[in-house]
């Protein structure tokens, strides 16, 4: 059985990330072989053709399978069509740097979602316009308080044992 598209399925991945990922693809399409990112890529396309979906379906730099929604797999809807789907994060704005979608008050949004995979699903009343001034201040203020990796460089020194 195919699945229709409604949107686009990307995904932001470094260089590394993106040949292992279209590596896996390119021999899916040979063989019968499940590749280690391939049931999240998969994933990526089946959220795309969820009914009401808005603009894309997107994977971020964490992507792994999970469940119905991929990890790191993040999408809008439009929930004044009844078919909608609705998921984790209502009405939320996600800010990363790369990303500048703006939700409509009737759009719903999805996330996959795990324990501390290092991507947040944050709601806030703050605008695009708001915070576009300060993006590169709030970031640095993300990454001097928010423990991430190993390393001293956090609020909160973390070394590899921990």
């Amino acid at each position: 059985m195919f699945l229709i598209f409604k949107v686009e399925g990307r995904f932001y991945v470094n260089k590394a990330l993106e040949k292992l990922m279209f590596e896996e693809l390119r021999n899916a399409c040979r063989s019968e072989g499940i590749g280690g990112f391939l049931p999240a890529v998969r994933q990526i396309g089946n959220v795309a053709g969820l009914p009401a979906i808005v603009s894309a379906s997107i994977g971020l730099p964490d992507i792994h399978s999970g469940y119905g929604f991929a990890i790191g797999n993040i999408a809008a809807f439009d929930v004044s069509d009844k078919n909608a789907v609705v998921s984790p994060g209502k009405n939320a704005t996600y800010f990363y740097g790369f990303l500048k979608s703006r939700l409509h008050p009737n759009f719903e949004s999805g996330v996959g979602f795990d324990i501390n995979c290092g991507v947040r699903l944050i709601r806030t009343n703050l605008s695009e316009g708001d915070v576009q001034p300060v993006k590169e201040q709030l970031a640095q203020s993300l990454f001097d308080h928010i423990p991430v990796g190993v390393g001293s460089k956090g609020i909160i020194p973390i070394g590899a044992t921990q």
